[in-house]
């Protein structure tokens, strides 16, 4: 692990001199949820993970936390690490992270891969999404895992998996109570930023969900596409909100060929 100026938490693995690939993590979770993501793709690219802002071995929120603040956060690391461009790839708050990013600053992003991440809300969805941020206020990260775990994998693999089951609830709990729900927050609010962006991103992209990812399933993933021109759409079946950790060559699979073809056209 390196450490930025500003306390971000970072590795940066893989070949030098290839193309660099960005993972944002997701809410409550840290760069180690990507260990089962890097090894499909850092025998060809250097891979730049790291921990947002109050998530893992990062420092606290300068501020108060926002997609434009996460947005300065990646734009900061990308300097201290001396790279021009990336692709990014952003699994849940990531992906919101990452399209905000792509309007701040598109002469950094090659393209982008979307993975899990929410679209405008109905009033019902939105209301349950502030529920739980308000729960998390009150009562920490522990107020809102279990049903968490619930959203994130599919009912036989959590029966099966319990090893796993520790291991995300355990990221989840680690949060500062004080931090996690402001956090919450933006993951809740920040949408309308990045919903039909003006200019709109113009970069190649490719958005994957789950068929059974409730919160942030199908109908999104395609309303996420339809504001990115020629972005495609993958959905995946039988599996929920972390299906890169549940089934992760189905995951990998699009995400290495979308970045080879990338590669290629370079």
């Amino acid at each position: 692990m390196a450490q930025a100026p500003d306390g971000t938490a970072f590795e940066l693995t893989g070949p030098v001199d290839t193309p660099v690939i960005v993972l944002i993590h997701g809410l409550g979770l840290n760069r180690a949820c990507w260990q089962w993501t890097i090894p499909a793709l850092q025998d060809r690219y250097r891979v730049l993970s790291y921990d947002l802002y109050g998530h893992g071995d990062s420092a606290i929120p300068p501020e108060t936390p926002s997609l434009l603040l996460f947005s300065k956060q990646l734009n900061g690391l990308l300097d201290h690490c001396g790279i021009a461009s990336v692709t990014i790839a952003g699994f849940s708050l990531g992906g919101m992270i990452a399209r905000r990013f792509a309007q701040d600053r598109p002469d950094r992003v090659s393209a982008l891969v979307i993975l899990h991440s929410p679209h405008k809300r109905n009033e019902t969805a939105q209301a349950a999404i502030r529920k739980r941020v308000e729960q998390a206020r009150h009562d920490g990260p522990q107020a809102t895992v279990e049903a968490a775990l619930d959203r994130w994998f599919t009912a036989d693999f959590r029966v099966s998996n319990a090893q796993m089951m520790d291991l995300v609830r355990g990221w989840v709990m680690a949060n500062d109570k004080a931090v996690y729900h402001t956090i919450y927050r933006v993951l809740a609010d920040g949408i309308d930023e990045i919903v039909a962006p003006d200019p709109p991103i113009s970069c190649p992209a490719l958005v994957i969900t789950g068929d059974e990812d409730f919160g942030n399933g199908p109908e999104m993933t395609h309303a996420i596409a339809a504001d990115i021109e020629g972005a495609e759409a993958i959905v995946l079946s039988g599996l929920r909100h972390m299906a890169l950790a549940e089934d992760p060559a189905a995951v990998n699979g699009p995400l290495r060929a979308f970045l080879d073809r990338q590669d290629i056209a370079r």
